[in-house]
């Protein structure tokens, strides 16, 4: 027992740390979620990993250990889209509430699972709170046309734990890259994605297309699922473990947006948010394709059955 002799394998720096395999992730990861592995074990496992990158059968092998143990939403009628919600907002407004309400007018219901990582984040929970959609303690049914949102720790206290590393270290974990592809459904669930930098699309579209998933993947606003409202970027979907790219990224970014605010409060936040949804304002136009996008891949996924 104890993962010493895994992180002697990882942690050899960036030529001679080798990766695991799926077995031998899923392992790892099961020990550390199960409380099984020190803190300084950890936070070893986790600068390793930092260093070294994750590979498509090693994030396989942490969605495998992470899925046989969070509790689970059970199946929708219709596909569950699953935002996850890491990031918060930092120097914008957190759209990812606005992007999930608009999603649940399509009559799809809509999860979104998250926690803060970092300090002084504003965290879309927070502005669904503010607009009166209170955070589920434990999963619960999902209506068609609705939203609902948990917080990490109720998936799994472990998962949260891993998180939680990053405000000690001052790094993300493999627990980042494991919950932006973690959709916790019992049924058909299309997962709504986004990664940072350009390398990261490459092991997510690998993970994903291993593991038989639907998934949206862009470029996301300040790492959240939401798009940035200035520019229309590059989205690719993955249908039943099967890549596509949907749209290429499109030149330019927009001087405003209507109505966006400069602060990045909850008040203002929501208070935008709202007059979105009530027609006062224009939803900006990347929301709107990227909402598209989902409807596409959901009808999809419902022609076939699974």
């Amino acid at each position: 027992m104890g993962i010493s002799h895994y992180i002697k394998e990882i942690g050899r720096g960036t030529r001679g740390a080798k990766a695991l395999d799926r077995a031998q992730a899923a392992d790892l990861l099961g020990q550390v979620l199960d409380g099984q592995a020190g803190d300084l074990e950890i936070g070893a496992f986790c600068v390793a990993m930092r260093i070294k990158g994750e590979t498509v059968e090693e994030m396989c092998g942490f969605l495998d250990a992470a899925l046989a143990r969070v509790a689970r939403f059970p199946a929708t009628r219709r596909p569950m889209v699953v935002l996850p919600s890491y990031n918060g907002a930092r120097k914008l407004p957190v759209l990812t509430p606005l992007l999930a309400l608009l999603v649940a007018r399509e009559g799809l219901p809509v999860l979104l699972h998250g926690m803060r990582t970092e300090a002084r984040r504003v965290l879309a929970a927070d502005v669904l709170q503010a607009l009166g959609i209170p955070a589920l303690q434990a999963p619960d049914a999902v209506a068609d046309g609705t939203v609902a949102h948990i917080g990490t720790t109720h998936l799994h206290p472990g998962l949260a734990r891993l998180l939680a590393v990053r405000e000690a270290i001052g790094l993300r974990t493999p627990g980042h890259s494991l919950v932006k592809l973690l959709a916790p459904c019992h049924g058909p669930a299309l997962l709504v994605s986004s990664y940072t930098h350009p390398e990261y699309i490459q092991t997510m579209t690998g993970t994903l297309s291993a593991l038989g998933m639907h998934a949206l993947l862009s470029r996301g606003l300040e790492g959240e699922s939401a798009a940035d409202p200035r520019r229309q970027p590059r989205y690719d979907g993955v249908l039943a473990g099967t890549h596509h790219v949907l749209a290429e990224q499109q030149g330019g970014t927009a001087a405003e947006v209507p109505g966006l605010p400069e602060a990045i409060d909850v008040e203002s936040t929501a208070r935008y948010t709202r007059a979105v949804l009530a027609g006062e304002l224009p939803v900006p136009e990347a929301l709107a394709q990227q909402v598209g996008h989902i409807a596409h891949l959901a009808r999809q996924i419902e022609a076939r059955g699974a």
